[in-house]
């Protein structure tokens, strides 16, 4: 009796749990599009609360300084995942895998989101590698997990650190520590 109660507790827990991701994956793809579509809004409207806040001089210089930072930091994104999609492509290539442009597209373009990006590619195209050959999906599934990890620790500390002027040191050693220190935050 109560083994059979504690089960399906842990199971309605676990599809809500389901339920309440996939309804908030929903609702972040909505607002996401929202976004998307008014961007040009939103942009003349900080500007106008910035230059309503701020005087004029401080205002066009924190606006120079966004325009900047936008720069640096989209070229970074942009290089970072073009540099990843090419190393996927070339080693999913060496494995012999057949879809190795598809997978590496995916995992390239999703690079681009921070911190969870590389998982959410590695995830449909590991679905997709299962059902062509599993033990293909299996190689691929290492070399994600290795890749990032060369990527988050070597490459992306290089490239922030080329592209801001930082030290590739420094830049590690803060990923490192505020990362400790506050997690995904």
């Amino acid at each position: 009796g109560a083994a059979g109660t504690s089960h399906s507790v842990r199971l309605s827990n676990q599809v809500v749990n389901i339920v309440g991701f996939l309804k908030n994956a929903f609702l972040g793809l909505i607002v996401s599009i929202y976004l998307l579509a008014g961007r040009k809004r939103f942009l003349a409207q900080g500007r106008l609360i910035l230059y309503g806040v701020f005087k004029e001089k401080w205002a066009r210089l924190i606006e120079d300084e966004i325009i900047y930072a936008d720069k640096m930091f989209s070229g970074f994104l942009m290089g970072n995942s073009l540099i990843i999609g090419v190393i996927c492509f070339i080693g999913t290539y060496m494995m012999g895998i057949k879809s190795a442009l598809l997978v590496s597209v995916v995992v390239g373009v999703t690079n681009i989101i921070p911190f969870f990006g590389p998982y959410i590619g590695a995830v449909p195209s590991t679905l997709w590698l299962l059902l062509e050959n599993p033990l293909h999906a299996f190689y691929f599934l290492i070399f994600v997990i290795v890749l990032q990890q060369i990527d988050g620790n070597i490459i992306g500390p290089k490239i922030l650190g080329n592209s801001t002027g930082l030290s590739s040191f420094w830049v590690l050693f803060s990923i490192l520590f505020f990362g400790g220190l506050w997690g995904f935050v």
